[in-house]
């Protein structure tokens, strides 16, 4: 499989799931363009991975609106829109505030909406295109202590399932990938802040997580970026509106 002459965009591509799925498409012989709110993350993954760094905060739509077209008038149209940036981080109901609730749904849904709106209206002057935005296993059933959270990813499965109705027979795809617990920083920090509530020691906070996992252990970044490559390649056009699960065996 090549994307040669492919522009691909990812949110939060600096670290993680969003910098694997980066290397995986420039090893596929795409243009990557990676984003992000830390200009010095950014340039250091940029750097070595041979991608192009881009300062921009998803939850601002002016941002967003210029980004993308700063990264379309040097790269090309955005045939590959991957909206990865997001933030997990569970609260009891209750004890939940509205700047908590709007905090999280401004990055994970409003940030997944802008970032696919912007690079649509450069896609649709194309005859290919790939939208692939990265949900949760929390957008298909409720992630148990974090229901702002799952709110917010069952939220993005529902504007790429609906998406895919929109251009149903055209040359664009929309699909969500939903991993499970992988090991990127999130889960560091899940497990730092879990310890830090509730006085466990951090490891076993870090083991809470690794146990939902049903093969016992945490799904690496280049699984998820495994999955993304999958569709964007040759025989792809069929899989659309889907949300993936990348779960180890969750069902």
């Amino acid at each position: 499989m090549t994307l040669a002459g492919k522009h691909a965009l990812i949110t939060g591509g600096g670290t993680g799931i969003g910098l694997a799925i980066a290397v995986a498409l420039r090893d596929a012989g795409a243009v990557v363009t990676i984003t992000g709110r830390r200009a010095e993350t950014l340039e250091t993954a940029a750097k070595a991975h041979d991608l192009h760094p881009l300062v921009m905060d998803v939850q601002d739509e002016a941002s967003v609106v210029d980004g993308i077209a700063q990264a379309v008038a040097a790269r090309g149209p955005v045939q590959i829109c991957v909206a990865n940036a997001g933030i997990a981080e569970g609260r009891a109901l209750h004890k939940m505030d509205m700047a908590f609730w709007r905090n999280m749904m401004a990055t994970n849904l409003d940030g997944t909406f802008l970032t696919i709106r912007e690079c649509l209206k450069s896609m649709r002057d194309t005859g290919w295109g790939r939208v692939i935005a990265v949900s949760s296993i929390a957008g298909l059933r409720g992630l148990k202590g974090a229901p702002c959270y799952s709110a917010s990813k069952h939220a993005v499965v529902g504007l790429i399932r609906g998406l895919a109705a929109d251009y149903a027979g055209k040359p664009y795809t929309f699909n969500a990938l939903c991993p499970a617990y992988v090991d990127t920083d999130i889960v560091s920090g899940n497990a730092a802040s879990i310890a830090a509530r509730t006085g466990m020691d951090e490891a076993v906070a870090r083991k809470l997580m690794v146990d939902v996992n049903p093969h016992g252990r945490l799904i690496a970044p280049e699984e998820v970026a495994d999955a993304a490559l999958w569709l964007c390649g040759d025989h792809s056009g069929s899989i659309n509106g889907q949300a993936l699960q990348i779960a180890g065996g969750e069902v």
